[in-house]
């Protein structure tokens, strides 16, 4: 996921909750939903930035080795710069951009 392209806040917003009922009919449903969004988006942040992490990684574990990266430092600084993953999931819940099933009621309509 590309998370320069989300138009997500960086910080806490006041949201209307009727935006939130309107596709589950049910708060709580939706907050489950955006709860597994945010999980899923956290993974994939923390794995992106071990990843780019790893480049700098040194094979000692030599203590005057290790030195301070100006890249390493920038990368990381980026990514704390980033919406939390709660505020991108209930950005993408908003805009509808979230696919959710669910099993118990697909059950209930056959």
């Amino acid at each position: 996921m590309d998370f320069k392209k989300t138009n997500a806040p960086t910080n806490t917003v006041t949201r209307d909750l009727v935006d939130f009922v309107k596709d589950t009919n049910n708060i709580y449903e939706s907050v489950a939903i955006m709860g597994k969004r945010a999980n899923q988006i956290s993974v994939e942040m923390k794995d992106e930035l071990k990843s780019k992490l790893e480049e700098f990684s040194s094979t000692t574990d030599n203590l005057e080795e290790m030195f301070e990266n100006r890249e390493q430092i920038e990368i990381s600084r980026y990514y704390e710069r980033l919406p939390k993953p709660t505020l991108i999931a209930a950005q993408e819940f908003e805009e509808g951009k979230i696919y959710f099933r669910n099993p118990a009621k697909e059950k209930e309509n056959f």
